[in-house]
């Protein structure tokens, strides 16, 4: 899982740069044709496509992002009820929701399977790359079959563990040896349920 783990916070990454450094240019490109000097330089490059291809690319980020973010656990949830309830029903809540999580993905991805499959039979190309779609809407059974597969990952492991992937949203990269005292935002917020194994989200 490492392996599958690293592939795709590189693909994240990579896709933002990518979106960012398009998006960078394309404004330089913009203004920098208003500009007397650069004009020739500039007039005979196009960036119409800049547009349609970053938003391409935010897709793909998004749909991997949702991915990623089951498997670290940064989508929020409210669950005061469930954090009432005693660790034996919790679970059986918990692992409903998250066998839930992984149905529905998976149908989204295999009803975006069989859109991209009959889309692949016909010419359709995007308006400004002319890239043919069904690589753009590929994107929705990649990612979908990817976070079902996600949810069925933490399901396992919180079936033979009893936790759940936290996300500490008060962390800072670095600030490690800072001491638990000292963050005075510190609070039981009930936004995730909590393990059955500690007892805190």
């Amino acid at each position: 899982m490492k392996f599958l783990d690293h592939l795709e916070e590189w693909l994240i990454a990579s896709l933002m740069a990518a979106a960012t450094l398009i998006t960078f240019f394309a404004v330089v490109h913009r203004y920098g044709s208003g500009f007397a000097p650069l004009q020739p330089l500039l007039a005979h490059i196009h960036t119409s496509w800049a547009q349609e291809l970053t938003i391409y690319l935010f897709v793909w980020m998004a749909k991997f992002g949702a991915a990623y973010g089951v498997r670290t656990g940064i989508h929020v949830g409210v669950d005061v009820l469930i954090n009432k309830l005693s660790d034996k029903n919790r679970s059986k809540f918990i692992i409903i929701g998250l066998l839930a999580g992984a149905l529905f993905t998976g149908v989204v991805g295999t009803l975006g399977a069989n859109f991209v499959w009959e889309i692949g039979h016909t010419d359709q190309t995007s308006a400004d790359l002319e890239i043919p779609m069904w690589l753009v809407y590929l994107a929705i059974p990649c990612g979908s079959y990817l976070m079902s597969f996600r949810f069925l990952q933490v399901t396992w492991r919180f079936i033979h563990t009893g936790e759940l992937p936290k996300h500490d949203h008060s962390h800072v990269e670095g600030m490690d040896d800072v001491s638990d005292d000292s963050n005075w935002f510190a609070m039981d917020d009930n936004l995730h349920p909590h393990d059955t194994k500690g007892g805190k989200p």
